[in-house]
């Protein structure tokens, strides 16, 4: 599943191509994906030129001239790309927005746990999507004073923590094992039993995890590609996600996996020691 860097990137490699444009006509080719698609879409948007493009958490906004803002989740399979006037339409692509210039943004998704929504942007912070969201784990709201005091009254693993986004926003599955492989916690660790100086290090590690992601494009392990099509390339720096059976890295030990509340988790058992 697309996590925070896998969004930013595909913010980012849209913002410049596609802000400032028009969309001129939506066609809507599936009523449903995770959620019905609104049926109003097709008139929210039509005609309407594109404002700015932002994230929050997993989610990407388009917002609107109009003070409307398409919210984009991209699930499991999703794929949301900026197409030619030579684009041939795929059998799963299910929201094709017609922009001017004879471009088209395409949301294919085989899996249908995406989804698309409309709201007003004065109504976003308040929507059911984004109203319990903890901070961006990028913001200087996550820091090692808040991650302490969330942590102190939970008795479960570290990583289920991390992933939680009523604690912090955006931090999957891959990103949670590998923040917690470079502050050298282990995944199974009670939440409440990390010291200061342990909080300090995972989130200096889970922002350094996600800067270098984001550099680097996002993760494609199968599906992912950005705005234009390309894969990202941080798979290629995996410390131990998707590495079980080889050797750590640093030290040389055999990364194992283990499921934890039904997600595998990768992790070193000397570098991240109980």
């Amino acid at each position: 599943m697309p996590e925070l860097p896998e969004v930013e990137t595909l913010k980012l490699s849209l913002q410049g191509n596609i802000t400032g444009s028009t969309i001129m006509d939506v066609e809507i080719r599936r009523a449903n994906l995770r959620y019905p698609i609104p049926t109003s879409l097709k008139l929210d948007v039509s005609n309407n030129k594109i404002s700015n493009l932002r994230r929050i958490a997993k989610y990407l906004i388009i917002e609107l001239a109009n003070d409307k803002g398409i919210i984009i989740h991209l699930g499991m399979s999703g794929r949301f790309t900026l197409q030619t006037s030579a684009y041939m339409t795929k059998k799963h692509d299910h929201v094709i927005f017609h922009l001017d210039n004879d471009r088209y943004l395409v949301f294919n998704d085989a899996r249908r746990f995406g989804l698309i929504e409309i709201s007003h942007l004065t109504e976003l912070e308040e929507h059911r999507f984004f109203k319990n969201l903890g901070p961006e784990p990028l913001s200087f709201e996550f820091n090692a004073d808040y991650l302490l005091q969330k942590l102190s009254v939970r008795n479960i693993p570290i990583k289920n923590s991390l992933m939680d986004n009523n604690i912090v926003v955006g931090i999957g599955n891959i990103y949670a094992s590998e923040s917690l492989f470079l502050a050298k916690v282990s995944p199974v660790r009670q939440s409440c039993t990390l010291s200061r100086d342990e909080a300090k290090n995972l989130t200096a590690a889970a922002k350094n995890v996600l800067v270098k992601a984001i550099e680097a494009g996002g993760t494609t392990l199968r599906d992912f590609v950005n705005g234009d099509n390309t894969p990202g390339y941080f798979k290629q720096k995996l410390f131990v996600y998707g590495r079980n059976g080889q050797n750590c890295l640093v030290c040389g030990d055999i990364i194992l996996k283990i499921k934890q509340s039904g997600r595998a988790t990768f992790f070193c058992p000397t570098c991240q020691k109980l």
